[in-house]
């Protein structure tokens, strides 16, 4: 498990980012492992999707936890989880929570600052308590891959200088906690995107999407990591209706 987490952090060079081509179940783990992946990421909206629930932890933890188990058996590559905001406010229920998914066999997760189900983002203080004490229950390798909603819950023409210094200021604080790496989904903006990634103290992912800008752009800009979201599972569902409409003549 540490030599996994070890080589998993060692992909995340900025300029050259590791590319993860998010999955939701063994099946796809085992398709995207095959097509040359280095690790292996889940999204929690294609896992959710895949069992029939939707986002925001409504798929419950047990079957969360089992999902993350059975793709991390499935595949020789590291395993990272999108673990939403762990399923817990209380730092204490949280690092039991992610206790017991390093257990599962992941080398990593996602823990973002949003309020999973409630509004805005938890204040900085109360985020890193919480990513304190998931720190202190997966130990030292665990990649921890702190994510800010700062970009996903303001307008896009509200991203600006003030907003990128505001997620430094939690980017910061996230790596005082402990935190391997810092994620800001929903941020596009190349110029601003650079700026964040020249003053980051964490290696940084960037979100891609549909239109979003060339993968060697965000790579120049400074990213460490690209990761693809829901993206990938809603392209393969689009092509399943697809076939599934041809086979019924529509």
């Amino acid at each position: 498990m540490a030599e996994s987490s070890e080589t998993f952090a060692a992909l995340h060079v900025p300029g050259e980012p590791l590319i993860l081509y998010n999955v939701w179940d063994p099946g796809s783990a085992r398709i995207v492992a095959e097509a040359g992946a280095k690790a292996i990421a889940t999204g929690s909206a294609s896992v959710a999707a895949a069992q029939g629930y939707g986002d925001g932890e409504r798929l419950p933890l047990e079957a969360a936890l089992a999902n993350a188990r059975a793709i991390a058996a499935s595949v020789d590559v590291p395993v990272t989880v999108d673990f939403e905001g762990g399923y817990a406010v209380e730092p204490e229920l949280l690092a039991a929570n992610l206790r017991r998914l390093a257990e599962c066999g992941a080398i990593g997760c996602n823990l973002e600052d949003q309020v999973v189900g409630g509004d805005g983002l938890h204040p900085t203080d109360r985020q890193v308590e919480r990513l304190r004490a998931a720190r202190a229950a997966t130990g030292e390798a665990f990649f921890i891959n702190a994510r800010t909603d700062l970009f996903l819950k303001a307008r896009r023409d509200e991203h600006d200088e003030a907003l990128v210094e505001a997620a430094l200021a939690r980017a910061d604080a996230y790596a005082e906690a402990g935190a391997s790496g810092i994620f800001v989904p929903g941020l596009a903006d190349l110029r601003l995107f650079e700026r964040f990634c020249g003053a980051s103290p964490l290696p940084v992912n960037f979100m891609a999407f549909p239109g979003c800008p060339e993968p060697k752009q965000i790579a120049s800009a400074g990213a460490a990591r690209i990761s693809h979201g829901p993206f990938p599972y809603k392209l393969a569902m689009k092509a399943l209706k697809q076939a599934a409409e041809a086979a019924f003549g529509n």
